[in-house]
């Protein structure tokens, strides 16, 4: 038997198993591996054969084979160049279109050939995609012409398609916003649009909104119509404005947002307007002239200026609007119009002022003045109300001042409230004391009517003018009453129910005519109530309160009454105001005998009514009336 070493068959064992290579034992004993052993094998590799020296394919292949059973149940890495990869193959294939290399179809726009990609074009628009796509005979030819475009518009915005740029400038913006919608490329046409809103100035602000409005641009439409509204003085002025249609200035000339300084400027523009095309124009006069507020103008620049035009001289049909400026300049707050009421802009606004009341039974009296703005919701306080420990006085506007009169017990004193100067002025005292009645003005005058002496009610009507600072009795009503409604319309006072004793409520209809100086009885309101509360609006009478939870409404022309809304509770003694062609109803009394301190608002318009702000504080048997204020000359008691 044969003998041998084992020493020796192991070395002689060894001699036919593979060598390990010697940065893989390395790279081992480094813990190394998978990946990581790989990558560095590789780069060793490259290394050696980028200074010349060369390794068998054998070496490679076992090299690949062991990296590749390395990799197995590794992750995987994805790799991305991002963004500039798009970019650069854009820019070859542009540079393709520029050296006409691999272009299968050419655009031709006014007579000019733009060789192109179709792929190019089917990626970027929905217009090419449909013409190429599709079984067109555009698919099939090689030269494709396109009407309606320009070349210079074709040719950036091809610029975009290739290269995602595009230079857009004042002269080029309007063609290459009708060729991006053309081709359907919303971020061109989107970039288009804002730079001209970028753009808007006085001078062009009408026209791009004109352009706006033809291609459907909402937002841009809108923003060049608020920024008409904020620069109209300057806008006027130029160009554009006087190639507007009838229908485009009616919309800003009527609108509240208008920012004027004075209603002179409105004035003004209406007649450059129609003076640039006269013969043409002149018919619209009166339904431009409607917008205008001309009880606003100046009285000195009316009689000069307005009424001293010939050209509305000569047109009878704005007569009426003349006559009712001129009622205004004389009457004030009575004459109320769409036309009186001031744009915001002008600094002046409607605001409703709440004078004096109570704030629960057996309370005190409060001596606050203050007043609201629906728009903003803002409360302000005015002057304080003298003699406030009075109650049940009642309150009107002259003109743009405010009387109190009367009040408990059996007070003959006057207040009158100067907006402008913020103070209370005493002023000529009635004839006869009396609490629980009523004023309204008529024609420019104060009438106090009915009430209560504290033994009888009354049916004596006094009235007041405050040019004389004089009161002079008038015809009595046909039944004496206290705490009825009472407003002027059509020229007539009407007084509504009332209380003809403690126990019994009137539904009667008492109408004062000044000419006559004489009382009819009209239709009786539904209901029999005291203690509410009338306003006059569109020659219609409202009326509210006496705990009825509804709003009656009378038309003096047909003697008709109906019933037009409820409210949310039933409410007595509370507020009535007209501010901004609505109807406001602020406080009052309810069944249990608290006040309230809601604030409701109707519109006869729409019919509908909301609660839209509380008071202060609650409060009833208070005054409310509507004047004009300037926004900035708020005064602080």
């Amino acid at each position: 038997m044969r003998s041998y070493n084992r020493n020796q068959s192991a070395r002689s064992h060894n001699k036919h198993k593979a060598e390990e290579p010697f940065p893989s034992v390395v790279y081992k004993a480094l813990g190394l591996t998978g990946l990581k052993a790989m990558v560095l094998i590789l780069g060793r590799r490259l290394n050696r054969e980028d200074s010349g020296v060369r390794e068998s394919p054998a070496v490679k292949r076992k090299v690949l084979e062991m990296d590749n059973k390395s990799l197995s149940n590794h992750d995987v890495f994805d790799f991305s160049s991002g963004p500039c990869h798009s970019e650069s193959i854009l820019q070859m294939f542009n540079e393709f279109r520029d050296g006409r290399l691999f272009t299968d179809v050419v655009i031709s726009v006014e007579g000019r050939e733009f060789p192109c990609h179709r792929a190019v074009l089917s990626a970027c628009s929905s217009y090419f995609r449909a013409m190429f796509c599709n079984d067109h005979r555009e698919s099939r030819e090689m030269l494709v012409e396109i009407n309606g475009i320009r070349a210079e518009a074709m040719d950036t915005f091809l610029q975009y398609v290739y290269t995602g740029r595009a230079r857009i400038t004042t002269d080029n913006v309007q063609f290459l916003f009708e060729t991006s919608s053309l081709f359907q490329i919303s971020t061109l046409r989107d970039a288009c649009a804002k730079f001209l809103e970028d753009q808007l100035d006085p001078c062009n602000c009408l026209g791009i909104q004109r352009f706006a409005d033809a291609h459907s641009l909402k937002q841009l439409a809108s923003r060049c119509r608020s920024y008409a509204l904020q620069s109209f003085t300057d806008v006027a002025q130029h160009e554009e404005f006087l190639d507007l249609r009838k229908e485009e200035l009616e919309e800003y000339i009527a609108s509240d947002e208008l920012v004027i300084g004075k209603e002179e400027t409105v004035f003004e523009a209406v007649m450059r307007w129609v003076y640039y095309d006269v013969d043409h124009r002149r018919i619209m006069l009166r339904d431009l002239l409607i917008h205008v507020r001309l009880p606003l103008l100046h009285p000195n620049y009316f009689v000069q200026t307005v009424e001293g035009d010939q050209l509305i001289q000569n047109a009878p049909e704005c007569y009426q609007l003349l006559h009712e400026a001129r009622r205004y300049h004389v009457l004030g707050n009575e004459m109320m119009s769409p036309r009186t009421r001031p744009r915001r802009s002008t600094g002046f606004s409607e605001v409703i002022v709440v004078v004096g009341g109570c704030e629960r039974m057996g309370g005190f009296n409060l001596p606050y003045t203050e007043c609201y703005d629906p728009v903003t919701g803002e409360w302000k306080s005015l002057a304080k109300l003298p003699e406030f420990t009075k109650s049940e006085y009642a309150v009107c506007a002259l003109r743009n001042d405010i009387l109190v009169s009367g009040g408990r017990i059996n007070s003959r004193d006057v207040w009158m409230y100067n907006s402008q100067l913020n103070i209370w002025i005493r002023v000529a005292s009635l004839n006869k004391g009396r609490w629980r009645h009523k004023m309204a003005v008529l024609l420019g005058k104060v009438y106090a009517v009915g009430g209560y002496d504290g033994q009888s009610r009354l049916s004596s009507v006094e009235c007041y003018d405050s040019f004389s600072n004089r009161w002079t009795e008038v015809a009595p009503m046909k039944e004496a009453v206290s705490s009825p409604a009472v407003a002027s319309c059509v020229n007539k006072l009407f007084v509504i129910g009332g209380g003809p004793d403690d126990n019994t409520c009137s539904d009667k209809v008492q109408c004062y005519d000044p000419e006559s100086d004489t009382w009819l009885l009209r239709a009786n309101i539904p209901i029999a109530k005291r203690c509410i509360t009338a306003v006059s609006l569109n020659n219609l009478i409202y009326v509210s309160g006496g705990l009825t939870k509804s709003i009656y409404c009378y038309d003096p022309t047909e003697d008709y009454w109906m019933h037009v809304v409820h409210t949310f509770s039933k409410q007595e003694s509370c507020g009535m105001s007209v501010c901004n062609g609505k109807i406001f109803i602020l406080g009052g009394r309810g069944e249990n005998g608290e006040a309230s301190d809601t604030i409701l608002c109707y519109d006869p318009s729409t019919g509908i009514i909301t609660g839209v702000a509380a008071m202060p504080r609650p409060i009833s048997y208070h005054g409310c009336v509507t004047i004009h204020r300037y926004n900035e000359k708020f005064y602080h008691s």
